[in-house]
């Protein structure tokens, strides 16, 4: 673990992977960042958004804000979480700044150890390294990503990614592996620098469970794997084996939350976001469809009852109901951190959103 120097390792106060629960929260919260992109925005207006998200996260003491890897999604601008991630760290001062995740089976691991490297150069102390083993799209474009369309290199490989990587950046290879004289730079040949936390990121026990084996920080996708939740948090807790990077279990959870100031507008917002995810798992991806659109839609029953199931996953309402929503997915869960995403259409409802959750935790202004 890294030490203690509150300017480098930003909210954390000196841990980079645990927070410190601030205001009424008795957990930290953090932002999940897709880069929304709404029906008549353009991915310009999504980036802008995505600055303004993270000014105010870190003016309002949310502890990190990551930004996820898709492909091929109208309606997300994220497929390039490193470069993103260098353009918040020049808006921002404090807030730690990661990938939630970067597809590692997508990506030649030298790759994120040189990209990520950049950015804990750029942001020392401020910078974590969210993997996950899914190619964040379908299968054509994951083949033409360059790495899943050959043997060897897809998702069950993950454990290998991941130590190859890892070894990348503590640039370790022993002496007479074929790598050994192979440097990720910026890196620790350049002289000692502070490594970006590796989380493991997974909507099943799979992830979990090399988390827990690798004494990693884990971080679960409740958001749209709600029933795996638990039972996977377990496998990770039961798994778990102390490690340099981390002494005792850590574990984050993606919900999916949106806060309003009256609950019929919360609920014409959320509605957006289901209508968005019907369309993709329909085959038929755009961009993200306006309330009053989405309000008029005429759904089938079947269209009907997988929109209402989505919704149900979507902790939204008032700011109280959404506080006591959020707590009470804490206490079902364990969670040490709660992630917190919004992908609706609107860049300002998002924006609120988080002002209002901020202020219903009591979260206080940290003068950003």
């Amino acid at each position: 673990m890294s030490g203690g120097d509150p300017v480098r390792d930003g909210l954390s106060g000196g841990d980079p992977v645990r927070g410190v629960a601030r205001g009424g929260a008795a957990l930290p919260l953090s932002v999940l960042d897709l880069v929304t992109v709404g029906e008549g925005r353009t991915a310009t207006d999504a980036l802008r958004t995505s600055v303004a998200l993270a000014r105010l996260a870190e003016d309002r003491g949310y502890h990190r804000h990551w930004v996820a890897e898709h492909h091929s999604m109208p309606g997300v601008a994220s497929s390039a979480p490193a470069v993103i991630l260098a353009h918040l760290a020049a808006h921002t001062d404090r807030i730690r700044l990661g990938s939630g995740g970067v597809m590692l089976p997508n990506h030649a691991p030298l790759v994120i150890a040189e990209q990520f490297g950049t950015l804990e150069a750029l942001a020392p102390g401020r910078i974590d390294l969210g993997l996950g083993r899914a190619p964040g799209t379908d299968g054509a474009t994951a083949a033409a990503l360059r790495r899943t369309a050959r043997a060897g290199e897809g998702a069950e490989d993950f454990p290998q990614q991941v130590a190859e990587l890892t070894r990348f950046l503590d640039d370790d290879f022993p002496d007479g592996h074929p790598y050994a004289r192979i440097h990720a730079v910026p890196g620790p040949v350049q002289g000692p620098v502070p490594r970006p936390p590796v989380w493991l990121l997974g909507s099943s026990g799979f992830s979990a469970r090399l988390a827990g084996a690798l004494g990693l920080p884990f971080a679960f996708a409740h958001h749209f794997s709600p029933r795996n939740t638990v039972p996977a948090l377990e496998i990770y807790r039961d798994s778990f084996r102390p490690s340099a990077a981390l002494d005792a279990p850590y574990a984050l959870i993606g919900v999916a939350a949106l806060a309003a100031d009256d609950e019929r507008e919360a609920r014409r917002q959320v509605l957006t976001g289901a209508l968005s995810m019907l369309r993709l798992r329909s085959g038929r991806p755009g961009l993200i469809p306006t309330p009053e659109e989405a309000e008029a839609y005429a759904f089938t029953p079947l269209e009907r009852e997988f929109a209402d199931g989505w919704l149900s996953t979507i902790v939204h309402g008032t700011p109280d109901a959404v506080r006591a929503g959020l707590d009470e997915l804490a206490k079902l869960t364990g969670a040490d951190e709660l992630m917190l995403t919004s992908n609706v259409h609107s860049g300002a409802a998002r924006l609120r959103s988080y002002e209002l959750v901020a202020d219903a935790y009591g979260l206080p202004r940290t003068g950003g």
